[in-house]
């Protein structure tokens, strides 16, 4: 057995934050004399104890180097501790959440897929709401960190092109980007301040407009209202959040070479121009579909359509219009966006662009290799060759994704969902998407109506989904619990 205490130590330092985290909506609740502020602030006692009690356990423990191991196992169990930690507030607070709906809503929010058992959610306590949006914005942050640093030394899923620094790596993984990633972190603060300000400006008062710009920019898509941003009716506010959720899918680190002024970097970021592209084919698709089958104004069809796909391609779930009641066309582009997901380094869910442009390269250079047999072709991105290994893992991730779907919507079907159904809510869980295509699980139904079974099934499924799937699987890998 290799030692578990740096583990213990980096679960219980999580662990601590979040009940530092979970001070702020105690207060919101004190001051607007709110009796859940008492159910936040022990559920943060007992949340600062188990972590505190995990760091102890961890004395003489070596943190500055870990093992492979102990990074699969500290990132599973960090993003387990904190799911369940989160459910606390839910599962006593006055609102009376099942176990079951408290770990679901609790384990939506972390990783930022936004799909609610909440009904009613206007009358919700302001501290229920803040933990709700608190949630996706920690969750959205801690998965970028995860893509900047952890996924592309552990060379999951391809995403090893994008190592922020050149290197081998051993059997050891030293903490990587550093500063990076700080910076990262500072944008992406900065960039929810300056959403907040504008959805503000746009009519949302106060603290909805701050709750909004966090489930925003983390791709989450909790609202404060069950009709989710159609409730205001404002284009405005629909523009804005429209802006927010291609800021969220687009990978960051364009955002730190636009501040560093590498301006010729950012512009030629092939994932960006391929998001962007998706984006407006499918905005113009939708549009076409209101304007011919529903008499939508071309103007209001095209703000529309554009929030609808950024939406779902984002994996953020906010709605102006119940995209769940829709047929024929449009739910077939929004299926297609629900996988494609956003860009890598960005806190969008789905597959991800760089993925699929890898395996055009591959599929143009077999084709090529097809019609001309003797000639020296090799696939490329970013105008580089791309290495066998990563060729090898996008192919990998992308077979266990499929094999993923295929699993989750039977076992959604074995518990009592339709065929469509079961489809949708699994795509959409595993992209971390939240709503799903059909009215019982559409933007603006919420998923209290499933059953207990499904509801487990499908946290977990978000959460095999945000970890990129491999980080779980190599948990059960033979082998991997040896000395």
């Amino acid at each position: 057995m290799f030692d578990l205490r740096p583990v213990f130590f980096g679960t219980g330092l999580v662990l601590a934050l979040l009940a530092v985290a979970m001070g702020l909506p105690t207060a919101v609740d004190f001051a607007h004399g709110d009796a859940d502020w008492q159910i936040f602030a022990a559920s943060a006692g007992v949340t600062l104890f188990t972590g505190l009690a995990l760091m102890a356990s961890s004395h003489g423990a070596r943190r500055d180097e870990l093992s492979l191991r102990q990074v699969f196992l500290m990132t599973v169990a960090g993003w387990v501790a904190v799911c369940l930690a989160a459910s606390l507030p839910f599962a006593f607070s006055g609102l009376r959440f099942s176990a079951v709906d408290a770990l679901f809503e609790a384990v939506s929010g972390v990783t930022t897929t936004g799909a609610t058992v909440l009904h009613g959610i206007g009358r919700a306590p302001p501290g229920i709401l803040l933990w709700r949006a608190l949630l996706q914005w920690l969750g959205g942050m801690g998965f970028l960190v995860m893509a900047l640093a952890v996924l592309p030394a552990l060379n999951i899923g391809g995403m090893q092109i994008f190592r922020l620094e050149s290197g081998e790596l051993g059997d050891r993984v030293m903490p990587r980007a550093a500063t990076v990633t700080m910076s990262i972190m500072g944008l992406y603060a900065g960039l929810t301040g300056i959403l907040t300000l504008l959805l503000w400006a746009a009519g949302m008062s106060r603290f909805p407009a701050l709750l909004h710009a966090m489930s925003t920019i983390s791709c989450g898509g909790f609202s404060t209202t069950d009709g989710s941003i159609g409730s205001w009716h404002n284009p405005a506010i629909d523009w804005t959040v429209l802006l927010g959720m291609l800021l969220g899918g687009a990978p960051f680190i364009i955002y730190l070479q636009i501040v560093e002024q590498r301006w010729q970097m950012a512009r030629k970021n092939r994932q960006l121009r391929l998001y962007l592209r998706y984006f407006l084919v499918a905005s113009l698709i939708l549009a076409l579909w209101l304007i011919i089958e529903q008499d939508a104004k071309p103007l209001v069809a095209l703000r529309h359509a554009a929030f609808t796909a950024a939406s779902v391609m984002t994996g953020t779930g906010f709605a102006t219009l119940d995209w769940g009641r829709w047929s024929g066309l449009p739910v077939v582009v929004l299926f297609f966006l629900t996988f494609v997901g956003g860009c890598a380094g960005s806190t969008a869910g789905g597959i991800k662009i760089f993925r699929f442009q890898i395996l055009y390269a591959n599929a143009r250079v077999q084709m090529g290799r097809l019609l001309h047999p003797h000639a020296v072709m090799l696939p490329q991105y970013d105008k580089k060759p791309i290495p066998d290994a990563v060729a090898e893992s996008v192919l990998g991730f992308l077979f266990v994704y499929a094999l993923s779907f295929v699993v989750v919507a039977m076992g959604l079907g074995l518990v009592g969902l339709d065929f469509w159904t079961s489809l949708s809510a699994a795509a959409s869980a595993l992209a971390n998407l939240g709503p799903g295509l059909t009215p019982t699980v559409g933007p603006l139904t919420g998923f209290s109506a499933l059953p207990d079974a499904a509801k487990i099934l499908l946290a977990v499924a978000m959460l095999f989904g945000r970890l990129e799937m491999f980080i779980f699987l190599a948990l059960f890998a033979r082998g991997f619990w040896r000395a």
